[in-house]
């Protein structure tokens, strides 16, 4: 029998109308196709007015599950999956890869080869900048920067092309070495490549860093403090703007890092701010040619040998498990490698710099205005497929 006596209590929507809808939050979605986020990343944002109380990023665009599909590779073929993650730097992503396999095998690699890797890393960690130093300005409405940027990467790509044959994916990296020896004359192209770029850096240092407009858009804008570096595991010339000195290079030397120290300098500021990151950024373009000449220096001195090892047809690695981390142009990288002893990984996590880097955003976003958040989200130096993977 149905109670016809129980009373229903009718539901009530209050609607804000006039003054009332003005205290109402916004929420915004920048991307993921939007001009500002240089790439498919999603930012979430609530404003109250014109700033911002909460700010979200929304990844995953770009994700196409390399981190699995290196389970399915050999050693030999996820060199090639490794290398595109971050595009802008795929010499170290190789590079990263192929150290972790040979820590597994305890294998040395010969002296030649050693410093023909330093060397080439430090070309892509130009090529890496040039691309920012060009970029960021004109995100904030500066284009010229980035035509002067296109030829001093163009001087660089070109020798990193005829060494390797490719210009984006270089696949030049090996288990044991690298793929084969340096063409004939390429050290004499090279150093000339290194002096041409060095002697047009004064470009940035006076059409950006001296620019009023620039440096009203980014000094005391977006600081990110010490203590959210190390909260969120940012790293790269991204920390060390905020005054954290850490630099894999020199605290814990790979390749030939270990006998170029008198060269080698760890760029740092304390401001933490959108500037300050950028000067970290160019500074640390002029010191990766300066040690690009040191290894172009030691390779003259060097006697011809091979640069690389004799592998067995199909490579194994022992069961167990290594870690092997870079300093890459964007930040740290990390590669946790374990093995059953099959010719497959059996597991290969990446740490990937960028990942850690824009989680800092929730940090930095909130209480700025919405006109800022492009020149915060562009001094952060990312790649989108590097968060993705």
């Amino acid at each position: 029998m149905t109670d016809t006596t129980r009373t229903t209590t009718p539901r009530t929507t209050t609607v804000g109308i006039g003054g009332a809808a003005e205290s109402t939050d916004m929420v915004l979605n920048i991307g993921p196709q939007h001009p500002s986020t240089h790439g498919v990343l999603r930012l979430r944002l609530v404003l109250d007015g014109e700033v911002i109380q909460h700010a979200e990023p929304v990844i995953g665009y770009m994700h196409r599950g390399a981190e699995k599909l290196f389970e399915a590779r050999d050693y030999r073929q996820i060199v090639m999956l490794a290398n595109r993650h971050d595009w802008l730097s795929a010499f170290s992503n190789e590079l990263g890869v192929v150290m972790a396999v040979e820590r597994m095998l305890g294998m040395e690699v010969p002296e030649r080869a050693v410093w023909t890797r330093t060397l080439l890393a430090e070309l892509n960690r130009v090529l890496n900048h040039l691309m920012f130093l060009g970029s960021y300005p004109l995100e904030l409405g500066g284009i010229t920067p980035m035509f002067y940027a296109f030829r001093e990467r163009e001087d660089i790509q070109r020798v990193l092309e005829e060494v390797s044959g490719g210009r984006i994916h270089y696949m030049f990296n090996r288990v044991g070495g690298l793929k084969e020896d340096l063409p004939a004359g390429w050290q004499g192209r090279t150093r000339q490549a290194v002096a041409a770029v060095r002697s047009r850096m004064d470009v940035y240092d006076r059409l950006v860093l001296g620019n009023e407009i620039f440096r009203g858009r980014t000094r005391g804008v977006g600081v990110l403090a010490r203590e959210t570096v190390h909260a969120y595991g940012v790293s790269g010339p991204i920390a060390r703007a905020s005054g954290v000195d850490f630099d894999l290079r020199r605290d814990e030397p790979y390749l030939a890092y270990g006998e170029l120290a008198d060269t080698l300098r760890v760029v740092t500021r304390e401001e933490g701010d959108c500037l300050a990151r950028f000067e970290c950024l160019l500074e640390q373009t002029h010191n990766a040619l300066d040690l690009a000449d040191a290894c172009l220096d030691r390779l003259g001195e060097l006697p011809p040998g091979p640069v690389n090892q004799r592998l067995p047809k199909v490579l194994k690695a022992p069961e167990g498990h290594t870690y092997a981390w870079t300093e890459n142009p964007l930040g740290v990288n990390g590669y946790y490698l374990v093995s059953r002893g099959e010719k497959t990984p059996y597991r290969l996590k990446l740490r990937s710099a960028s990942f850690n880097n824009i989680q800092a955003l929730t940090e930095l976003l909130p209480g700025t205005q919405v006109a800022d958040m492009v020149a915060i989200l562009g001094s952060l130096f990312f790649v989108v497929g590097d968060i993705d993977k």
